[in-house]
């Protein structure tokens, strides 16, 4: 067995900051367009908890988020970049 073990590919997912209210936390909304039971096209939007440890997003930000391991009850997604800074 080799020493170098491959990491799984972990989920990424872009979206915008809705909050930043509280310290090294940012909450993220992500909308998704899913085919529903009857054949219409439906947008789906999810809000994520996100781990931004300098405090460096603000509301109105793109930014691209990936998954990680829980770092608190519901917080299990951290700041990869921000794609688009807001106007």
């Amino acid at each position: 067995m080799e020493n170098t073990q491959q990491r799984n590919s972990r989920k990424t997912l872009i979206g915008m900051v809705v909050s930043d209210k509280m310290d090294k936390t940012i909450v993220v909304e992500v909308v998704n367009s899913v085919r529903s039971k009857f054949k219409k096209v439906v947008k789906v939007t999810k809000r994520y908890k996100v781990h931004d440890e300098n405090n460096e997003c603000e509301v109105g930000d793109r930014v691209e988020i990936a998954e990680t391991r829980h770092l608190s009850k519901d917080k299990f997604f951290r700041l990869v970049r921000i794609v688009e800074k807001k106007k």
